[in-house]
């Protein structure tokens, strides 16, 4: 059993296996006898624990993970041994060095500030696809000028992209090893600029060369646009901010809302609580809905789950992702849930594809001159409210077994020139095919009785829970011969409440009246006649009239007056009177 050590590399606290920091730190130790004497020594060492202590961080999941021989060892291979990577001070010489083996590296995307004019971007860009950054910079003026979205694609990039300042971010953008010999390189390619600067300084104010203004221009619009972009950052992290808290708000009530409606919708189904029967009839996949539950919950859930975490990490600094392994099992999960419930629902929408009928015809015994007499009645072991629902419901029968239970009853009066009246009783349901659409149909259960002259027609029909509800309904038609005389109880009302494309003879409000059957007609026997309507409407305005009552029809406005009535239809504005009566159309102009 081996002592674990806390260390602080590079302001990161880690957990590490004592052996392990033991070889840690004679690597360290012989890594700083190295660089005894090289210049920016304490530059060099800082940058060369910064990237130790990065590598450490991507290699642990967790912070409470210890940190093992096998990963020093990997960071070892990584920066490479200190013999092995000895840097003399003739490496900034002319003269050409000896090649060494380096370990390959992929360019990374950041902002290239010491090479700015304005925010590093041009720079940055370049670095990555190894370009000259004048070519970037002529692409955006183009952009600028060009379509306009030039500016806008600058700013979002000079937000999302990080500045280049640590020697390993300024070696990554390069495309070079982040090892402990291009550390060293690029620790005294600074301090050699900076010598460099100043005797070129020197020389310039000796020899008062003032020709070069470039580097003024380019130091002064850095600063300028530094600043600027301090200022853009400031309120894109308020903003962010906010973004943040919205996210999580939204991510975490979503969450919420799912895992209680649909695993307590699951749970229900497990222990079969009252209302699940409603899903089953209309589920044809026989898919139990605690797994539809679960898979919508994986669904919908893992990406407001990603929308909650992202809120977090732009509220919280440094939170440390899922991981490889719980990211991709999550990814796999969403997909496999998707995938499923895209099939079943396929499955699903094509129980509705085709439709069916069955229809059966009888004639009952009503001539001409018979009187009928309509009346929907209901069961009292099911429901004895007598109207139209196009919804179902699902009850016991005598021998208390499940049935589906439903209203949908549709009633049709066509008048007939056959010598008896008949009755059509037309079945329709909905299936995947016409095969198992019509037998659907055929097993739809519906009852009526004919007995002294009384039409008894059930107000409901039923059918068995395994035929799922697929849209099933019944249509009564009946065919009543000319001269013959029906009296319609009140409560078909709702039933035979019919659209002008089902031909029905019989209007809304007919009820309880004896009508005699004509030519797709009616004739209401004992309807008042002494009924008379008035109507007076009459609207004024600042500039118009608008009247209606028995007198008939006005409308009137500054330029033109229109009268309707019995007698004539008559208009005039300033040039024209018109007038159409049983004498024809006269037109005439006021002028002659």
């Amino acid at each position: 059993m081996n002592k674990t050590v806390n260390i602080n590399l590079a302001g990161i606290f880690f957990h590490i296996d004592e052996n392990a920091y033991s070889k840690l730190q004679r690597y360290l130790e012989a890594i700083k006898r190295s660089f005894t004497d090289s210049q920016g020594r304490s530059e060099i060492l800082l940058d060369i624990e910064a990237r130790i202590a990065e590598l450490f961080n991507e290699r642990i999941k967790d912070e409470k993970q210890v940190i093992s021989m096998i990963e020093v060892d990997e960071v070892i291979t990584i920066m490479g041994q200190p013999e092995d990577y000895i840097v003399d001070e003739e490496i900034f010489d002319d003269e050409p060095q000896p090649s060494r083996s380096t370990s390959k590296s992929t360019r990374r995307l950041f902002r290239d500030t010491e090479n700015a004019y304005i925010g590093g971007v041009s720079s940055g860009l370049g670095h990555y696809f190894d370009i000259d950054p004048l070519w970037i910079r002529l692409i955006w003026i183009a952009l600028f000028f060009g379509a306009g979205s030039g500016i806008l694609i600058y700013i979002l990039l000079w937000i999302l992209m990080p500045a280049a300042e640590t020697t390993a971010e300024k070696l990554s953008m390069s495309g070079k090893p982040v090892n402990i010999t291009n550390i060293e390189e690029k620790v005294k390619e600074g301090f050699s600029s900076v010598k460099d600067s100043l005797e070129e300084v020197a020389d310039k104010v000796k020899q008062k060369d003032f020709s070069k203004v470039g580097d003024k221009v380019q130091s002064t619009s850095r600063s300028f646009f530094d600043a600027l972009g301090n200022v853009i950052m400031f309120f894109f992290k308020i903003v962010a901010k906010f973004i943040g808290i919205i996210l999580i708000i939204v991510g975490a009530s979503t969450l919420i809302g799912l895992v209680i409606g649909l695993l307590s919708l699951g749970v229900a189904d497990i222990f079969h609580f009252p209302g699940i029967d409603f899903a089953d009839v209309v589920n044809s996949t026989n898919l139990p809905i605690w797994i539809v539950s679960v898979l919508t919950l994986f669904a919908v859930g893992i990406p407001f789950f990603y929308l909650f975490m992202l809120g977090l990490k732009i509220l919280v600094n440094n939170l440390k992702s899922l991981g490889k392994i719980a990211n991709f099992t999550l990814l796999g999960l969403w997909l496999v849930s998707i995938i499923t419930l895209l099939i079943f629902a396929a499955r699903e929408v094509t129980e509705f594809a085709r439709e069916a009928s069955v229809t059966e015809k009888k004639e009952i015994n009503i001539a001409a001159n018979d009187t009928l007499y309509v009346k929907m009645i209901g069961n009292e072991m099911y429901s004895n409210y007598l109207h139209r629902d196009y919804d179902f419901d699902i009850t016991y029968d005598e021998n208390d077994q499940k049935i589906i239970y439903s209203s949908n009853v549709r009633l049709i009066f066509r008048s007939t020139k056959d010598t008896l009246a008949s009755v059509s009783v037309e079945r329709n349901a909905r299936g995947n095919n016409y095969s198992n659409a019509k037998e659907r149909a055929g097993n739809i259960e519906y009852d009526y009785a004919f007995n002294n002259n009384e039409l008894l027609l059930d107000a409901y029909f039923l059918t068995k829970v395994e035929n799922k509800f697929r849209d099933q309904e019944v249509e009564i038609t009946l065919y009543l011969p000319e001269g013959s005389i029906v009296n319609i109880d009140d409560n078909t009302y709702s039933f035979h409440r019919n659209s002008s494309q089902y031909r029905d003879i019989l209007d809304n409000g007919l009820e309880g009246h004896y009508l005699k059957i004509i030519n797709d007609d009616v004739i209401c026997l004992d309807c008042s006649k002494d009924k008379s309507y008035k109507v007076n409407i009459d609207i004024k305005d600042d500039d118009s009239t608008f009247k209606l009552d028995e007198d008939g029809l006005q409308i009137k406005d500054a330029d033109i007056n229109i009268k309707v009535n019995r007698e004539r239809v008559s208009g005039e504005d300033e040039d024209v009177k018109v007038k159409i009566d049983s004498n024809g159309i006269n037109i005439k102009s006021k002028d002659n």
